[in-house]
């Protein structure tokens, strides 16, 4: 395993929980699965590795502004492959069930 990026708690309450995570070059989140549907949102274009638990890996490339969403149980690990710092912001909905 590589050497892991840095994450700051930005916000977190009993809706969400919001995370900043920067990375060098070459740096991951480490292995992680996903126990809340989330969005991503890219700061800076990032240009990721995904490494999943079969053994294969995808590459994701989104423009900074951009942001996807993922539903809970996602399980991988995340590299900056870029040659460039790369952050995202991670926004986890606590509560995916809209009642109306």
């Amino acid at each position: 395993m590589g050497t892991l990026c840095s994450s700051t708690l930005l916000l977190e309450d009993e809706k969400v929980r919001v995370t900043l995570f920067d990375f060098d070059p070459g740096q991951e989140t480490g292995w992680h699965v996903h126990e809340y549907d989330y969005v991503i949102t890219a700061v800076t274009d990032c240009l990721m590795m995904l490494q999943h638990p079969d053994g294969s890996q995808t590459i994701s490339e989104v423009p900074a502004g951009n942001a996807y969403s993922r539903d809970a149980g996602v399980s991988h690990n995340v590299i900056n492959t870029s040659d460039q710092q790369m952050s995202f912001i991670e926004i986890e909905l606590k509560n995916s069930s809209a009642s109306t």
